[in-house]
């Protein structure tokens, strides 16, 4: 199979879809492997190692899309690479399409078949190829929730372990899934004083276990939000419906109750955001202020550590690759029932209900199109 590696445009994206230990594993089962040239620097990948693995370097970008019938990407494809797709090719890549209408519509248009990562699914009903990138993304939630509550940054000017004679900062993680866990888990280390809120009693009770109580666990309830707001200097939000858009935990009016430079960092934004004021940033600027709260959003966090964000990401989804590659998108969906609902859109059609609820679109089995 003639599978594309093309660089990623998004702002601020230093992540690649795969290694070039990856493409050796693709190479040596007979697939033909193309990287747009300079595609790995950003994950300090270089071009000579991928054409040591047996890749080919492709300059022009045009090309590489054109002779594709496997695209691989991290981010959802930004307008110009829509256009690019076309009927008979795969994507497989991040799409988080439940906050995306115009992206949603773009790839029915292309006519080309677009698997998520985020969708596919494992037996314990996890989602093996979010989590190593929630994982990064939690612990990052820490370290940039710490930094926007310095001073400088708009912050409250509040060291998130204190000092001797100083309390730590409060910080509360809503949803104790892979980012809340993970960011709870970052917060704990630096010695902050940690609240987890779940609507899940089993979760609770496994967090409790873990972390021997270090931790405080809440059963998420609006009164419990409305608390934690309140006492906060720090909170994460971290909720998850696969697939579908974020719910709005907290809203505008509640901005008022938190105080002056208290941080809010939105790690759900990718679905559309769980609080009502969020809107997506980057990099290049992450923060904003509203009604004296520091808002961090940026939609691509574990983009900033490349290197170790790639090797995870390629790690997960090699063995979906080498299916999708050795047997064909249809054969793969059809052998795994726990990847088939990674089919998010085909031939025009969404074949993903929580992506065509969220805008009014008509859906179809995924199952009726492997089959």
């Amino acid at each position: 199979m003639k599978i594309a590696i093309p660089k990623e445009i998004k702002n601020h994206e230093y992540r690649v879809a795969l290694t070039p230990t990856g493409a050796r594993e693709l190479v040596a089962r007979g697939h033909r492997v193309t990287v747009q040239a300079g595609a790995g620097e950003g994950a300090g990948f270089p071009d000579a190692d991928y054409r040591a693995a047996g890749a080919e370097l492709e300059a022009e970008v045009a090309r590489l899309w054109a002779e594709a019938e496997l695209i691989l990407k991290v981010k959802e494809p930004q307008p110009e690479e829509v256009e690019r797709l076309s009927a008979g090719q795969t994507l497989f890549t991040y799409l988080h399409l439940a906050a995306e209408e115009a992206l949603t519509r773009g790839l029915m248009q292309s006519g080309a078949t677009c698997i998520a990562y985020e969708t596919i699914t494992d037996r314990q009903g996890g989602l093996p190829l979010l989590a190593p990138m929630s994982t990064v993304a939690g612990r990052m939630a820490i370290q940039a929730g710490a930094h926007s509550l310095e001073k400088a940054q708009g912050g409250a000017g509040i060291l998130l372990p204190g000092v001797p004679g100083v309390a730590p900062a409060r910080v509360a993680v809503i949803g104790g899934g892979v980012v809340g866990e993970n960011a709870a888990r970052m917060a704990l280390g630096l010695g902050a004083e940690v609240t987890v809120l779940d609507k899940s009693i089993p979760r609770l009770e496994t967090l409790d276990d873990r972390y021997q109580g270090r931790m405080k666990t809440v059963f998420s309830t609006a009164d419990a939000i409305d608390e934690v707001v309140r006492e906060s200097d720090l909170i994460v939000g971290a909720v998850l419906i696969p697939g579908a858009a974020a719910p709005k935990l907290i809203t505008r009016a509640m901005l008022a109750d938190m105080r002056p430079g208290s941080v809010l960092v939105d790690v759900a934004i990718d679905q559309g955001g769980c609080f009502e004021t969020s809107r997506p940033t980057t990099h290049a600027e992450p923060t904003y202020v509203v009604d004296e709260v520091v808002h961090y959003c940026v939609a691509n966090m574990p983009g900033a550590v490349a290197r170790t964000s790639t090797q995870a990401l390629t790690n997960a989804t090699l063995p979906f690759v080498i299916a999708l590659a050795d047997k064909g998108w249809q054969r793969a969906l059809a052998d795994d029932p726990h990847f088939l609902p990674g089919l998010n859109v085909h031939q025009g059609r969404v074949t993903y209900a929580a992506v065509a609820e969220a805008f009014g679109l008509e859906s179809i089995d995924p199952a009726s199109v492997v089959g």
